[in-house]
């Protein structure tokens, strides 16, 4: 069967309808005025045929022109031209054949790598059509040589810290929960839980209408100090870090073993400036400290974490504290020095303080007063005191011997002896610590120089290891009057004042009086 285009056969079967039709027409419509009536069945049996074959030519045509149509449309087929970065892969029934290929290419890619992101490499996938008549195209061979082209690879984030590469994990989602972990790691429990603010009973006011008044806890920020950032990159599907471990990592690092010997000068503060760590990690570390006491030679334990990151919170914490009363004091030149007199008992105070913490992973690094309000006044205590004094006489109330000073030793037992006083340092100039007259003033031993005072009311306090001493013996001296400068001379592990108090002859802890 020939392939008939339908338009031009149509138009072909119609102009030979006309042409016949136009043969026919004229003899039969000829008058019957001009026939003789004998004549008439001899013009319908001859003119009749022409007409009838025509008709019957047109309508054999237009069948025929319609069957071979429907033939050539039933018998061709649209063909999908499968290119991959521009190159003809082969040919296929749909596009939807290809897709359906692709994603049951990632299903696989996703099933067998559960823990990492996987990327299937396509390439640039186009398509071309055509129609074709009985054309069958090859989909199995077209989409087993696609498959057989596509490949694959890892993707994961990297998370960095100062630049450093500290794991890979799987995604972007996996990278930023992790950094929220490691900030709410150091959200303070309660303010996590309340929204961040809790409230805490606190006492305030005395009998029935005693007041319970809250003390709060506000977090004002949590954030990573550091420099943190991430960036997707291609990998190996063995490099995908677990998130435990990475999370671990940043907030416990490293750990090194650090060891200090205290130096001339030292101090609790001090140190924990040298080493840019919270005073928090020594007391921590060094549990043996008392009243922040150290001195020259003791070695401290400063080993502390080093996370990868700094998380720095500021919380705002209100608090109820006691106010001490004020004491005015009311001079009678009728009573010595140093005898005092209570004419009205003081009476405590309460106030609303707020402070402003800052701390880093966990350790306060500064404290900072924002405010207070006065909740219940204070009541001043009123004491007379006397103050007609009577040269060379202590008054019984000891000053202390140094400016700023701050302890080193306590009194008590020290490497397995009695440790008779305190040290200290501090200014270098020593004072007396009340009135009196120097008993002894030389060299002692142990003690090195050494100034003693008899302040005549049976007290006496020594004072040793001067490196030079500025007063003799049999001279009167005043609270405060200087009597010599801080050394190290005798048994001692650096610059400091030995101090001693005695109470008619028995040692006493200098501390309980000054």
């Amino acid at each position: 069967m020939a392939v008939f285009n339908d338009k031009g056969r149509i138009r072909e079967v119609w102009n030979t309808f006309r042409r016949t039709f136009r043969r026919v027409r004229p003899d039969s419509m000829t008058s019957h005025t001009e026939q003789p009536q004998t004549a008439k069945p001899s013009f319908r049996l001859t003119r009749k045929k022409p007409l009838a074959a025509g008709i019957t030519a047109l309508v054999l045509a237009v069948i025929a022109a319609l069957s071979g149509t429907q033939y050539v449309k039933a018998n061709t087929f649209d063909i999908v031209e499968v290119y991959k970065d521009g190159k003809l892969i082969g040919e296929v029934g749909s596009q939807q054949q290809v897709e359906q290929l692709i994603d049951s290419k990632q299903a696989e890619l996703k099933a067998s790598h559960p823990d990492v992101n996987m990327v299937l490499d396509t390439g640039k996938i186009t398509y071309g059509r055509k129609s074709a008549y009985k054309a069958k195209p090859d989909s199995d061979s077209t989409l087993n040589k696609l498959a057989g082209l596509l490949t694959a690879h890892a993707t994961g984030v990297e998370l960095k810290v100062n630049g450093k590469v500290v794991g890979i994990v799987k995604d972007q989602a996996t990278a930023d929960s992790i950094l929220q972990r490691v900030e709410n790691k150091y959200v303070p429990r309660e303010t996590a839980k309340k929204n961040l603010a809790v409230t805490t009973l606190s006492y305030t006011g005395e009998g029935s209408n005693a007041k319970q008044d809250a003390s709060k806890t506000e977090l004002k920020s949590v954030k990573i100090v550091d420099q943190v950032g991430t960036e997707e990159t291609s990998i190996q599907p063995g490099q995908i870090a677990d998130p435990n471990e990475v999370y671990l990592k940043l907030v416990q690092g490293t750990v090194k073993p650090t060891k200090y010997t205290v130096q001339d000068g030292d101090c609790i503060g001090c140190i924990a400036e040298k080493f840019d760590i919270s005073p928090q990690v020594i007391y921590e570390r060094n549990p043996w400290i008392q009243d922040d006491m150290i001195k020259v030679g003791d070695v401290l334990d400063l080993t502390v974490l080093k996370p990868e990151v700094t998380v720095q919170t500021v919380e705002n914490v209100t608090e109820t504290e006691t106010v001490d009363p004020q004491t005015v004091i009311q001079k009678n030149s009728n009573m010595r020095a140093g005898e005092t007199k209570v004419i009205r008992e003081g009476k405590s105070g309460k106030k609303k303080v707020v402070y402003k913490l800052t701390k880093q992973n966990g350790y306060l690094m500064s404290e900072e007063l924002l405010g207070e309000q006065v909740l219940v006044p204070s009541i001043p205590a009123i004491v007379m005191k006397g103050t007609k004094v009577i040269l060379g006489e202590g008054t019984g109330h000891f000053s202390w011997p140094v400016s700023g000073a701050r302890l080193t030793s306590s009194f008590g037992k020290r490497w397995g002896r009695l440790h008779k006083g305190i040290d200290m340092v501090g200014n270098k100039n020593i004072k007396a610590a009340d009135n009196g007259v120097i008993e002894f003033a030389g060299q002692k031993t142990g003690y090195g120089n050494c100034v003693i005072i008899n302040h005549r009311n049976g007290y006496e306090t020594l004072y040793g290891h001067m490196s030079k001493i500025l007063v003799k013996k049999g001279q009167t001296v005043e609270k405060g009057e200087q009597i010599g400068i801080m050394g190290n001379t005798g048994h001692s592990t650096g610059t400091h004042l030995h101090f001693e108090v005695h109470k008619n002859g028995d040692l006493q802890n200098p501390i309980k009086y000054l």
